[in-house]
């Protein structure tokens, strides 16, 4: 009878276990979600500044890519999310994304109907990707006072330097590629690019100090070696305006972060 009860002692001990790895396996994917989601709007708003200049199909499809991106990356977060985020804070960031999604809509068929963009409409859009982003990162933070341990604090970095180069990304091509750049330019909030660019260095710093594997430092050095590269762009718009090689290296940089995210989740 001892024996048995011991047995069920551990059975239970271990079931216990098992439930809290998996409650904390699906709060660590919603923040990954969650990531993912704000990454993928901005990645599709930076592709849509470049569309409405030149029309191009395989752009086009860039802003598709971004989108079905951005939203399978919700549908996973109400999957995965619901124990740490409650119904009226994933409804809400449902509902922005369907207003963000209806403007793109709207704004992509005025170039391709028109041949250009309704200014007003695409000033519209920007302030809705930044009132989205506004909301998924107010989530972020809920969640991650949830569970402050999903992540480490080199993660954390990486995935803020992430998410503000790809906003940055798509601010310089809001400003390079419209002929009213003020228009484009989104939350009158928002801090200046050169501003952001300052932060992205701190961010950076941060990766790069402290004992880590060879293999995350080689990808941290080469996205700090392809920042360096387009860094005076950023912070010197108007003297440095090359939008097609910021372009090319802001998303090598995103690469980049991601290869060190998956590296460092892999060692944690």
């Amino acid at each position: 009878m001892k024996d048995t009860r011991i047995r069920s002692l551990i059975i239970t001990c271990l079931l216990m276990a098992c439930v809290s790895l998996t409650v904390k396996a699906q709060e660590s994917d919603a923040l990954s979600n969650l990531h993912e989601f704000r990454i993928n709007n901005f990645v599709a708003l930076n592709a849509y500044y470049q569309f409405s200049a030149s029309g191009a199909t395989d752009t086009l499809n860039e802003v598709v890519a971004g989108i079905n991106s951005a939203n399978s990356a919700l549908n996973a977060i109400n999957e995965s999310g619901q124990d740490i985020f409650n119904s009226d804070q994933l409804g809400a960031l449902t509902t922005e994304f369907e207003r963000f999604k209806e403007l793109m809509r709207q704004n992509i068929n005025d170039v391709r109907t028109n041949g250009y963009p309704d200014l007003r409409l695409v000033s519209e859009m920007a302030n809705e990707a930044e009132e989205l982003s506004v909301i998924s990162s107010q989530l972020y933070s809920s969640g991650r006072e949830a569970r402050p341990d999903a992540s480490s604090p080199r993660i954390e970095a990486a995935r803020s330097a992430a998410v503000l180069m790809a906003k940055m990304m798509a601010k310089y091509s809001a400003r390079s590629y419209s002929s009213v750049s003020q228009t484009f330019q989104g939350s009158a909030t928002e801090a200046a690019l050169d501003e952001q660019a300052r932060t992205f260095d701190t961010l950076i710093q941060t990766l790069t100090a402290g004992e880590t594997s060879e293999e995350v430092r080689r990808a941290v050095d080469d996205v700090a070696t392809k920042w360096q590269f387009i860094r005076s762009s950023y912070i010197n718009f108007n003297d440095d305006n090359v939008p097609f090689i910021i372009d090319r290296y802001s998303k090598g940089i995103l690469e980049g972060l991601s290869d060190t995210i998956a590296m460092l989740k892999a060692t944690a």
